[in-house]
């Protein structure tokens, strides 16, 4: 039999209605939201119907639930404190080994357990399923993307992408699918694997756009070796078809009866919404065919040496795998949670230092934090991962990541929204679309929900209040903000007192769905201006600490690297302000830097949101470098303590640096960072009751920060207050002596 005739396997046809919805981060929050809201609605009437209703598809097939997935299993055996490297990576591997047991015991009691009546005849289904191609991640690139015609460009085959994001207007040349150029039959999207393929499956979704209802409701699948003979899946005689959409964002999932063999992949749409046009957005299932000769392969692969834990955890493995992590190195680790979520999950936090659970003066703070949106999932892993590759590599002697330990307090946070991921991941990557799990329980915006204060500072600096009746840094937050009936998550307010409490020097939130490094402000300074350039007084530095994590990535700054969606950053380096990308008031990057000391950015990690498990491995690849270097930066600029004449630490003394309208301030210790660039800065430190005392700096371009303390004594205001305040306030009356009293007298008198 020839690889053309392909082998018919045991049937099995599997249809996922889930979730999705529309990412328009360029709208307004309002108008966001409500769109947001109207598609989860929809969302549920449309699970709804698919209960009551009987299959679409003209083939012997059965919905399957996507939360059916391989069941999860924590390690069982704990590492002892003592134990050596060995040892520890075996642990490690335990985590692995015992999920990939169940999931094998997983597979095998569906093999035994799908018998099922069939319309048409009795069948024992086996599931048989690959990853995805990488339509969604890029894997396949624009010209393996062919279609029957175009409506036009923007609309062209390499826009038929899972996934893929509309720009905001009609016309765009980034657009939101790919649409065929005439509405019949003989349509077809079309994706050259490059090298024989075993195809199991389609995912498709309809056209992403806010004026348009564009989607496929039926299709038939076709399979070549040479793009010119094609074989058409069957269902004995007659062509299968498979059931398509109810609905543009939902994705939906076709498994075939049996893995068809090929080169080349067709999806023929039969029928689509009536009031709309064919256009569709796709992705494949399929596992490359052995094949050591394939040049794009071997091109394309990229393998990992780091023995760690690759998979999606959900929230009870997350806190099974930070528990082992503590237990392989508890000299260097600490757990603690900084609050609850709405559904009451506690938000986990992991400590990384030599010195755990304390703050050791002259010694910077970081912080990653990961899930503020739940559905975006990749930085979640990649902070899974990077706590235990820090541990291994820490035992094992590794002398940058022992340097880093006992230099920095690190603090990783790797999921901020537990109840938005577990959403996310009980229906799995590809099914869950766009936005599903994206906000709290309660339907906030995590990321977007701190106090707003931007306006607060600019009104400020409008007035000339600036500093005679306000400061320009450490911003206090509006009283509305802090009562009980405002519309704040209890995560936010969870890592609002998080931030407050720890002197954090830097930090980063990672997010997905793009390529890109955003630094403050989020929010345009103009009213009712969508995108601008906004820099803070520290543009220069925030600059240099984004492109410090996008230049040291696999694919930000690659120059020839596709769009995600509608934005090229790669022109920019792969870094961009936040106010030029789009407007957004109350980011946590604003938040951090005008209400504490600390630098935030936002780290846009992969055009996937929820990457599948297979893509872990790579995305680490891509990742790890840039997750070091930029921690590395926290060590960057000056560094110091000012004290009183008595060697006392001053909490809460400002240092101001000449030329830079942003302030900072000590710790409770009177110890203080300031990220700078290198170059030599005048700067100064103050205090209430204290005199300012300024001094030359010098930043090197070598990595680590300059000493630079300061030594400041009382004005002679302050003593006197304290001496009175001391006394009540009273004068003091000093004990006169008779030859001064007479001498007194006799002035009185005149004499």
């Amino acid at each position: 039999m020839t690889r053309q005739h392909l082998c018919l396997l045991t049937p099995l046809a599997l249809l996922g209605l889930l979730v999705g919805l529309a990412d328009l981060s360029q709208g307004s929050a309002g108008e966001d939201e409500d769109y947001y809201m109207h598609e989860l609605l929809k969302r549920e009437q449309y699970n709804q119907v698919q209960v009551l209703e009987k299959p679409v598809a003209s083939i012997p097939d059965r919905h399957v639930q996507p939360s059916q997935k391989p069941a999860k299993k924590v390690p069982k055996g704990k590492a002892d404190s003592g134990t050596q490297t060995e040892k520890n990576r075996a642990d490690v591997k335990s985590v692995k080994t015992a999920n990939k047991k169940a999931e094998k015991n997983k597979k095998s009691a569906l093999k035994t357990s799908n018998s099922i009546s069939e319309r048409e005849g009795q069948y024992n289904l086996i599931k048989e399923e690959c990853p995805p191609m990488g339509l969604e991640t890029l894997k396949i690139d624009d010209f393996q993307l062919h279609a029957s015609t175009t409506k036009r460009y923007g609309l062209g085959a390499h826009r038929g992408r899972l996934n893929i994001q509309a720009g905001l207007y009609e016309d765009d040349l980034y657009d939101g699918a790919w649409c065929a150029g005439r509405d019949d039959p003989l349509q077809w999207f079309e994706v050259d694997a490059r090298r024989l393929t075993k195809f199991t499956g389609v995912i498709t979704q309809g056209r992403s756009s806010l004026w348009s209802s564009d989607w496929v409701t039926s299709y038939k699948v076709m399979v070549s070796n040479d793009s010119h003979t094609w074989i058409t899946l069957k269902n004995g005689s007659k062509d299968l078809i498979f059931t398509g959409n109810r609905e543009k964002e939902i994705p939906v999932q076709n498994i075939f009866p049996a893995p068809m063999i090929g080169r080349y992949i067709r999806v023929n749409p039969r029928s689509w919404f009536p009031s709309g046009s064919i256009c569709m957005r796709v992705e494949i299932l399929g596992c490359p065919m052995p094949d050591p000769n394939n040049y794009y392969h071997r091109r394309n692969e990229v393998i990992t040496t780091d023995d760690l834990d690759f998979r999606h955890h959900s929230y009870k493995e997350m806190r099974q795998l930070m528990k082992v992590v503590n237990e392989m190195c508890p000299n260097i680790t600490r757990i603690y949670n900084i609050g609850k979520s709405h559904s009451g999950l506690k938000l986990y936090a992991i400590e990384i230092s030599d010195n755990p659970g304390e703050h050791e003066v002259g010694e910077p703070e970081f912080r990653y934090t990961a899930g503020s949106h739940g559905n975006e999932v990749l930085g979640r892993e990649l902070l899974l991962l990077l706590m235990q590759f820090m541990c291994l590599e820490y035992l094992s002697g590794n002398q940058r990541i022992r340097h880093l330990v006992e230099e920095t307090r690190i603090h990783l946070l790797p999921s901020v929204n537990p109840d938005g991921y577990e959403k996310a991941f009980e229906v799995g990557s590809e099914l869950s679309g766009w936005s599903l799990g994206r906000w709290s329980n309660d339907g906030i915006d995590i990321h977007h929900n701190f106090p707003d204060l931007n306006s607060i500072l600019w009104d400020a600096e409008a007035k000339k209040w600036i500093p005679r009746k306000m400061f320009n840094h450490h911003v206090p937050v509006p009283e509305w903000y802090l009562s009980k009936n405002a519309s704040v998550a209890v995560e936010t307010r969870a890592l609002t007192a998080w931030m407050e409490k720890m002197p954090f020097v830097l930090g980063s939130n990672i997010q997905g769905g793009e390529l890109v490094v955003t630094f403050p402000y989020d929010k345009t300074r103009s009213q009712g201006v969508v995108r601008e350039p906004t820099p803070t007084p520290d543009d220069h530095v925030f600059r240099w600490l984004a492109f410090s994590y996008a230049s040291t990535h696999r694919l930000m700054t690659a120059a020839n690297r596709r769009v995600c969606h509608t934005e090229d950053f790669a022109k920019e380096d792969g870094t961009i302000n936040g106010a030029s990308w789009h407007t957004a008031a109350g980011s946590m990057n604003d938040f951090s830097y005008l209400h504490t000391n600390c630098f935030e950015l936002s780290m846009y990690v992969g055009c996937d949101k929820f990457p599948h498990e297979s893509e872990l491995p790579e995305e680490w690849e891509n990742n790890r470098e840039s997750l070091l270097v930029f921690m590395e930066q926290v060590h960057r600029g000056i560094k110091g303590v000012v004290r009183d004449l008595q060697g006392r630490g001053i909490a809460n003394a400002i240092i101001s640096v000449e030329g830079i309208n942003h302030d900072i301030r000590t710790a409770s210790d009177g110890d203080y960072w300031r990220l700078l660039n290198p170059g030599e800065y005048r700067v100064t430190a103050k205090a209430e009751g204290y005199s300012l005392t300024s001094k030359k700096c010098e930043v090197g371009y070598e990595m680590g920060a300059t000493t630079c303390n300061f030594i400041i004594g009382r004005t002679n205001l302050s003593r006197i207050k304290e001496i009175m305040e001391k006394f009540n306030k009273q004068p003091i009356r000093l004990p006169v002596r008779p030859r001064q009293a007479r001498r007194t007298r006799k002035r009185r008198m005149g004499t």
